[in-house]
């Protein structure tokens, strides 16, 4: 994930399966923001990224164990909301840097991991 795209994968079965959930903050809308005001740039920034993790959040609800990986911060700024969440208190969730990868490259990393870490062949919905 980034600040501009988050793939959720769920590892069930094979094919892995790959939803993209998109920010509504795109370098347009930074322009036409910045065109007015700084300031405002900044507070359009900070809701539309808000509403983004919202989107991501509702998604990981369904599951009991989540891997945030990516080569940015926002994993990270997910992670420190998610924390402060109650509703993710039985979430076990992880964060790893990753660098810019395929989806062939994000499926085999999502293998791997959940593969190595619980032996498992499957990660399922609670």
């Amino acid at each position: 994930m980034d600040h501009s795209s988050a793939h959720v994968m769920e590892f069930t079965a094979e094919p892995i399966a790959t939803t993209v959930i998109e920010s509504a903050f795109t370098a347009q809308t930074k322009e036409k923001s910045m065109e007015k005001s700084e300031h405002l740039m900044h507070n359009k920034e900070q809701q539309q990224h808000s509403a983004y993790f919202k989107k991501i959040s509702t998604v990981m609800k369904m599951y009991d164990r989540v891997l945030l990986f990516g080569p940015t911060n926002a994993k990270l700024e997910l992670y420190n909301l998610l924390q402060a969440d109650e509703q993710f208190k039985k979430v076990s969730i992880e964060v790893l840097q990753a660098d810019k990868m395929t989806p062939a490259q994000e499926h085999a990393f999502v293998r791997n991991h959940f593969s190595k870490k619980f032996n498992i062949a499957h990660v399922g919905k609670k």
